[in-house]
């Protein structure tokens, strides 16, 4: 297995507002995120960074290896990074109402445990097929759900960015658990809707066939998003399962 992962400002935004990072807990089980902020100011910044570090640094003091038990770990874990970016976000005028999006995977021998809040994604790339795993919690896709307008018509629907569920809510928020059993030859991609928003399912699914280097994989991706239109920040994470996979070294 190989993770490799990058972050792009973008070319219209000032600032980076997502976060990535991987980590692992004291069994060696990895949890991989993607976070997206929201808010003015370096708000959304704070919000992406504290979800994901404050989730990444707990799990590395964990030693938890059975899925029912990473299962309650996530939901219980993301309601607490809830909390403490409301809180937060709640002392500081300057950070009042920030959020943020995230999308998580922690890998089990044969198994992945997918933990979402927004629309920030995750896709699996099986036998050259790709398929969206998780739901996006936005406006548009209950739309689409409930048949009042199609998925052609949300790509430029105005009220596109509107997210139904982020974390630095008050209260609890819900969050999607799921369970995905995968190959060897399986690819997992995370990403923020700065790549989804810019490139199709089978663009993605293009690059993610080449038979480059898998970092090369993740820079093509970001630079067609850029290229584009980089209308927003731009973070893709690409898991690959293939013992066969060329090393990423010289």
């Amino acid at each position: 297995m190989q993770i490799e992962f990058q972050t792009s400002v973008g070319r219209k935004r000032k600032n980076n507002q997502d976060t990535v990072g991987v980590y692992k807990n004291k069994k060696n089980i990895t949890l991989a995120i993607v976070a997206d902020g929201m808010g003015g100011h370096q708000a959304g910044d704070t919000a992406s960074y504290l979800a994901v570090t404050g989730l990444g640094e707990v799990w590395e003091e964990t030693m938890l290896t059975q899925k029912d038990d990473v299962c309650d770990w996530l939901v219980d874990h993301i309601q607490e990074e809830n909390a403490r970016i409301f809180d937060q976000g709640s002392i500081n005028p300057e950070m009042f109402g920030m959020g943020t999006t995230i999308v998580s995977t922690v890998i089990l021998e044969d198994e992945l445990i997918l933990a979402h809040v927004g629309d920030s994604r995750a896709y699996i790339v099986r036998d050259e097929e790709i398929k969206q795993l998780t739901d996006d919690h936005s406006l548009v896709n209950e739309l689409i759900k409930t048949g009042e307008i199609s998925a052609e018509m949300a790509q430029n629907h105005p009220k596109k960015n509107i997210l139904v569920r982020s974390i630095g809510v008050p209260g609890e928020v819900e969050v999607d658990i799921s369970l995905i059993s995968f190959k060897p030859q399986d690819m997992i991609l995370l990403c923020s809707d700065g790549l989804t928003n810019m490139l199709t399912d089978d663009e993605i699914k293009e690059v993610m066939l080449t038979d480059s280097l898998l970092k090369n994989r993740v820079e093509k991706l970001i630079e067609l998003a850029n290229i584009a239109g980089g209308t927003d920040n731009i973070t893709v994470l690409i898991i690959d399962f293939d013992d066969d996979l060329q090393e990423d070294t010289p």
